[in-house]
């Protein structure tokens, strides 16, 4: 481990993060409705291994249990998800206490622990009664998301270090709403478009509303963000890597950070481009306490699309076939740097890697891969702290082996095995290096 450990500030947060839909289960239990992912998970195909998130890796039920796993590692941190449908059934009407309370347990045993609560409110399951209606395409959404944050704060505000609005809104309307590989399994990019506009929207109107009822935790949202870098010095290729980032990065944060949508990835939608209200941007440009970043690898951009030849580059990759190349991370933090005057403070929200493990030998995973992808990736953090970028967290994705989405349980991210048949939870060496790395840090 050497010198990484002294790179970072006594103040650095720490954490491990998960979400709701990936981990809880109990689908059904305690007055929780449906989500769009429980629905998406019943569509033929849609998930690789035909799994679905019913019962995930239990959380629901083994909460002190987890809680006391977080606290072992000696994080100082822990970043969810509350689940939407679990405290609104609807999406709109009636709260449900049975939900609310679950999540209090969650915030107090983390605070009893001594790890800060950093909760985010919408992490891609929303609830299918507001999708009925029309889901993020529909601008009254924006409107049930305040109401929402709303009372999840008064509930649980006065106990959080962060509250975080939307993670990834780039997945939820280009996956979601474009590709259709996502939930709700959606293929339009006109929808796509005015979907993110109102996940952008309902974010600043949050954040007014947050704030004038007396917040208390920073808040902020969490983008995931890559360097996207053309695949040769060929014209075409240049253009096409611009564009690119115009659509993927620039289109999240020129709103948040410049009040405006890119220009150029305006002029490339069109007709398709959002419906946007007088107003809305200046209400989307709302003083953020932070900006949470996502980020697993970078985007080598041709004009035929993105390359994901990363083998023939020389380049590892992980089990996803994503190139692992740290100097990315550092490149995309000292970008927004470069780009953005008012960049708040920046955590690491999610970073880390699916690697084909070869499961318990011994009563241990040996996945060294992951640990070398973590060392790196934290030290290209503190490159870009020695940079002036106002780094303040890093956060492993993920603590646990879960659902991993469209492809079900065949990838695993987390530094903790989980064995789905029988639910036992083994901390990886993974697990004991950043344990040992943390120990280190605190001195």
């Amino acid at each position: 481990m050497n010198s990484l450990h002294r790179q970072f500030p006594p103040d650095f947060v720490w954490g491990v993060a998960t979400s709701s839909f990936q981990i809880e289960g109990a689908a059904t239990e305690g007055g929780k409705g449906e989500s769009i992912w429980d629905r998406f998970c019943r569509q033929p195909g849609a998930i690789a291994d035909a799994s679905n998130g019913d019962v995930a890796c239990d959380h629901f039920h083994r909460l002190d249990e987890d809680l006391d796993l977080i606290a072992s590692l000696g994080v100082n941190a822990y970043r969810f998800s509350v689940a939407w449908p679990r405290v609104q059934a609807d999406g709109h009407g009636a709260f449900n206490p049975q939900g609310l309370d679950f999540y209090e347990r969650l915030v107090d045993g983390l605070k009893a622990r001594g790890i800060q609560p950093w909760l985010t409110l919408n992490h891609w399951d929303l609830p299918q009664g507001l999708q009925d209606r029309g889901g993020w395409f529909d601008r009254d959404t924006v409107h049930r998301f305040v109401d929402y944050a709303r009372h999840v704060q008064a509930r649980l505000g006065d106990r959080l270090a962060g509250l975080t609005t939307h993670n990834e809104p780039w997945v939820i309307a280009t996956l979601g709403h474009d590709k259709g590989i996502f939930a709700p399994g959606i293929q339009s990019r006109r929808v796509a478009a005015q979907v993110s506009h109102h996940l952008l929207l309902s974010h600043g109107l949050a954040l007014q509303a947050l704030r004038a009822d007396g917040a208390r935790s920073e808040l902020g949202i969490v983008l995931n963000l890559s360097s996207t870098v053309p695949a040769t010095a060929m014209p075409a290729d240049i253009a096409a890597a611009k564009l690119a980032d115009g659509h993927g990065r620039r289109w999240y944060t020129d709103p948040l950070f410049k009040g405006s949508y890119p220009e150029d990835a305006l002029a490339d939608l069109g007709a398709d481009a959002p419906v946007v209200q007088a107003g809305d941007m200046g209400v989307i440009a709302q003083p953020m306490d932070y900006l949470g970043v996502n980020n697993y690898t970078r985007s080598v951009i041709a004009a035929s699309g993105e390359d994901w030849n990363a083998k023939g580059r020389g380049l590892p990759v992980s089990d996803m076939d994503w190139e692992i190349y740290p100097q990315g991370l550092t490149d995309l933090l000292v970008q927004l740097k470069h780009d953005y005057a008012r960049l708040p403070k920046v955590y690491i929200t999610e970073n880390g890697g699916a690697f084909p493990d070869a499961g318990l030998v011994n009563g241990r995973v040996q996945d060294d891969d992951r640990i070398d992808y973590l060392r790196t990736h934290i030290a290209a953090v503190a490159s870009a702290l020695q940079q002036g970028v106002p780094m303040a967290g890093y956060m492993v994705w993920s603590l646990l082996d879960n659902f991993e989405w469209a492809s079900g349980y065949l990838k695993r991210f987390g530094i903790v095995h989980v064995d789905y048949d029988t639910q036992v939870r083994t901390p990886k060496a993974s697990a004991e290096w950043y344990r040992e790395f943390l120990r280190q840090w605190r001195g």
